[in-house]
């Protein structure tokens, strides 16, 4: 069975390192190429979409402590199994897609450094990564609070670097916004689209409530953490990369943040190695995520073939799913293209943030147990409507060929 090893600390800091990886080091290229000058702003946008949601989920994860997260939220408040079923694979979907979607990044700043084929280099990090996920929940754990801080030590040298250009940032943001038109408007909801794939992460927490010492009371207030540090983290950055490089420059550059460095005259391959850490960071916590929703699924017989619910009884992980796992991220990582992959994600992601806010509204109806956080009823309706609405416009401007 899994052991509750996890502390306050060490979760947020890997839930800060599932955010971050799969996030600005990879897409804010992506974003900016659509969102323009109001690329900081597009970051705001879609960390509005993600912190009401990341809210339900703070409470639910107390609620209801168990690995399947959001499929047994479903499962307490519609009692269907095809939906419970739907939402596993859906998240799992998920997991894997952003992976493959990380480790694509990845490549992109590994060839700063070392001239192999991306095939060869997307192939040998993920199997690395899929032996981490197998060793163990504590070391996967460490690793990750390791990286974590790298990267925000990375992210830090590109504000500091950027400093000097960052003054008129309130300025041109408030001249685009008085000029707002049609178009600008349009990439600006494209880009937070882009950038909403950057904030997910925190879901990924609720899988690890039965790893979790005090998990009512840990488990949430790690959530909430999380998700303010990304933010306060991402605004600065996106602030700064567009101080330095127009977004036409960011968009087309193989390694952005890098870009921006080396364009204020500082060497960037520090903050390349750095990228490489964070960026695998990212990979390994949506990996974990996503074999800790197939073990549940076949733990319960909910759509899953048993086997895949067996826990070694040495290393206490799920060996045969992360295998499973593993695999897909491979393939897809090989042969789908990063925009394909992050807009893939955030869709299958907005629709299951649909039915965890859906979930909780229907659970407070039936009461409010006193020994979990007490989420305003506001909340899950607002992310409700937010989340069903960034779906539907996504799918309306991706229909219109943008």
């Amino acid at each position: 069975m899994l052991q509750r090893e996890l502390g306050p600390v060490l979760l947020t800091l890997y839930g800060l390192g599932t955010i971050l990886g799969a996030g600005i080091y990879v897409v804010i290229g992506e974003v900016a190429g659509a969102a323009g000058v109001l690329t900081p702003l597009a970051f705001v946008l879609a960390a509005l979409v993600a912190s009401l949601t990341a809210l339900s989920f703070s409470e639910l994860t107390a609620r209801i402590p168990d690995a399947g997260g959001p499929i047994d939220y479903a499962r307490e408040a519609f009692g269907r199994r095809r939906l419970c079923i739907a939402i596993g694979w859906g998240l799992t979907a998920t997991g894997v897609v952003s992976a493959a979607t990380i480790l694509t990044g990845f490549e992109r700043y590994a060839s700063l450094f070392i001239d192999v084929p991306a095939m060869l280099t997307i192939a040998l990090v993920t199997l690395a990564l899929g032996g981490v996920a197998i060793a163990g929940m504590r070391e996967s754990a460490w690793f990750m609070a390791v990286t974590t801080l790298l990267g925000i030590g990375g992210l830090a040298y590109v504000v500091w670097v950027a400093a000097p250009s960052m003054g008129d940032a309130p300025i041109t943001l408030a001249t685009s916004l008085a000029d707002l038109e049609a178009g600008l408007l349009l990439g600006l909801f494209l880009g937070a689209f882009l950038a909403f794939y950057s904030f997910i992460g925190f879901e990924d927490m609720a899988n690890l409530a039965e790893e979790v010492r005090d998990v009512k009371r840990n488990l949430p207030r790690a959530i909430i953490a999380a998700v303010i540090i990304s933010l306060v983290i991402y605004a600065l950055v996106a602030v700064a990369a567009t101080s330095v490089l127009s977004p036409d420059d960011l968009a087309l550059a193989h390694a952005p943040l890098v870009a921006v460095v080396e364009a204020r005259g500082h060497p960037g391959e520090p903050l390349g190695l750095i990228s490489l850490f964070i960026i695998v960071n990212g990979a390994l916590g949506q990996i974990i995520m996503a074999t800790r929703l197939v073990m549940d699924m076949g733990r319960d017989r909910r759509g899953a073939p048993s086997i895949l619910g067996r826990v070694h009884p040495r290393t206490h992980t799920p060996v045969i799913a992360t295998v499973l796992i593993t695999g897909t991220v491979l393939l897809l990582a090989l042969f789908l293209p990063l925009k394909t992959l992050a807009n893939l994600t955030s869709a299958i992601m907005l629709a299951v943030f649909v039915t965890v806010n859906a979930s909780l509204i229907l659970l407070k109806r039936r009461g409010q147990p006193e020994d979990v956080p007490n989420v305003p009823r506001l909340v899950p309706w607002l992310g409700l409507a937010l989340s069903a609405g960034a779906l539907i416009a996504q799918g309306a401007i991706i229909g219109l060929g943008e």
